[in-house]
């Protein structure tokens, strides 16, 4: 039986002192009793000698210190795991939230995960079809890989969130595809958003979601990622499943993170967010992967908006260096109508080179990829050049560059947040566009592939 004590000394904020405790452990799970027999759930942050520093779940109005008890469960936060997950929404510590029965749990999982040894990772390689042309031609996601969505606040990019969760699959996989659907900070609207878009589709099937509101405690923030997460490991490593997380908004669990910090009087870093925050994140993205041995595997897709549209900011900045890659959103592209406005220049996907060519998409792949930035960067130099001086000072090949530059967006990547592109859509029409330029031109692909793919003019008309 727990022991319980009526020590609370203080509550300050979303802490909470509990003096004279026995063989209380950091993170180990507490329960605190109000008077009027209401329970709330909390954690520990920090032990010192009898005295226990707790972090509060819920809100810490109507706590009575003389007249309130806490009892400590001698376990960290866990989550109950079962095939009977998917197609159910949870908040964000893990209770259904959809209106059906609890789960009967096949086991319960701590939330922080077990390390996994480099050793026993496995190379991110398959191809995974987003359905996205501007992703799946150009900057690839691989299975296993971490590739971050770069946004900026108000940009698309809670649709484009749920547009690859409605459309991504592995090619030529049979073994069973999940998503992980975490949303952090979020307003009631876009949660129904996300929940009816998965509900219209069907997508919901093969869906788990975890959902916290901006109006939930910023305690559960910090909880809902791993929990997702824990939900992620039990279906890849324990299902054998191709799992795909979607973290969405990377921003605010920083700011509850700060906001955490800021409640312990912890000397802050850069920003006013914690000094830890970098290794924060890396036990959260760290958990995407394959394993050897095993079948399944996570990929992950954090989402975050970049305060100020500033990539140095931190968050950005520490995603960056942790992930592989990124997927920049453009408030220029947004302004001109392109959905989703993928900004593809500075995107990149550190991995794509392991997804893409034969037996993966097709061996022409890494070659129009090449091209189409080629031709898509000197197309926008010609434009801005355009701006400067006039069309009139441009020469015949510029023109017609800029003019693909134009194309390039109105069809490659704008395609609409319903439009679902296969591989082989993207690259025939990545072969249409650079058939607006002449042959000569084309000197990052091989004249054997030329002749295989590029249409003729009469093709293109």
């Amino acid at each position: 039986m727990p022991k319980e004590y009526r020590s609370i000394r203080e509550v300050a904020g979303p802490l909470m002192m509990v003096s004279g405790v026995e063989d209380v452990k950091y993170n180990e799970l507490g329960e605190i009793e109000l008077p009027d027999g209401e329970r709330r759930r909390c954690k520990v942050l920090e032990i010192d000698g009898g005295n226990a520093l707790v972090q509060l779940f819920e809100s810490a109005a109507g706590i009575n210190l003389a007249n309130s008890k806490v009892r400590f469960l001698g376990r960290s936060m866990e989550l109950p795991v079962s095939p009977d997950m998917l197609s159910r929404v949870f908040d964000g510590l893990g209770r259904p939230i959809d209106g059906g029965p609890e789960l009967i749990p096949e086991k319960r999982l701590d939330v922080n995960g077990t390390p996994m040894n480099p050793a026993a990772r496995n190379y991110p390689q398959e191809f995974i079809q987003t359905g996205v042309s501007a992703i799946d031609g150009l900057n690839t996601l691989v299975r296993g890989q971490k590739l971050p969505i770069f946004s900026a606040s108000g940009l698309p990019h809670a649709q484009l969130a749920a547009q690859i969760a409605r459309q991504a699959t592995v090619l030529g996989d049979d073994s069973g595809f999940a998503v992980v659907f975490a949303a952090m900070g979020i307003t009631f609207e876009e949660s129904n958003y996300f929940i009816e878009s998965f509900r219209e589709t069907g997508a919901i099937d093969r869906t788990v979601m975890f959902v916290n509101l901006a109006n939930d405690p910023a305690v559960e923030r910090i909880a809902t990622p791993r929990m997702a997460l824990t939900a992620a490991e039990y279906l890849a490593f324990d299902r054998g499943m191709q799992v795909l997380v979607i973290l969405t908004d990377i921003t605010n669990y920083a700011d509850a993170l700060r906001e955490v910090s800021a409640a312990r009087k912890e000397v802050p870093g850069r920003r006013g967010y914690p000094g830890y925050m970098y290794t924060d994140l890396a036990t959260l993205y760290e958990r995407a992967g394959r394993q050897k041995g095993r079948d399944g595997s996570i990929t992950l897709i954090p989402i975050l908006t970049m305060p100020e549209d500033d990539k140095t900011h931190p968050i950005p900045d520490l995603t960056g260096y942790i992930t592989e890659g990124q997927i920049i959103l453009s408030r220029e592209l947004y302004r001109k109508g392109i959905t989703p406005p993928i900004d593809v220049l500075p995107s990149l996907s550190r991995l794509k080179d392991k997804g893409i060519g034969k037996g993966r998409t097709r061996e022409d792949h890494a070659s129009t990829m090449n091209q189409l930035f080629a031709a898509y960067a000197r197309g926008k130099d010609a434009k801005e050049l355009m701006v400067i001086l006039g069309e009139a000072a441009l020469t015949a090949i510029d023109k017609q560059y800029a003019a693909f530059a134009d194309r390039f967006e109105q069809e490659y990547v704008s395609q609409g947040y319903e439009t679902n592109r296969s591989i082989e859509e993207t690259l025939d029409l990545g072969w249409k566009l650079l058939s607006m330029l002449p042959r000569t031109e084309l000197k990052r692909i091989r004249d054997d592939m030329l002749d295989e793919f590029l249409p003729k003019k009469e093709e293109t008309k």
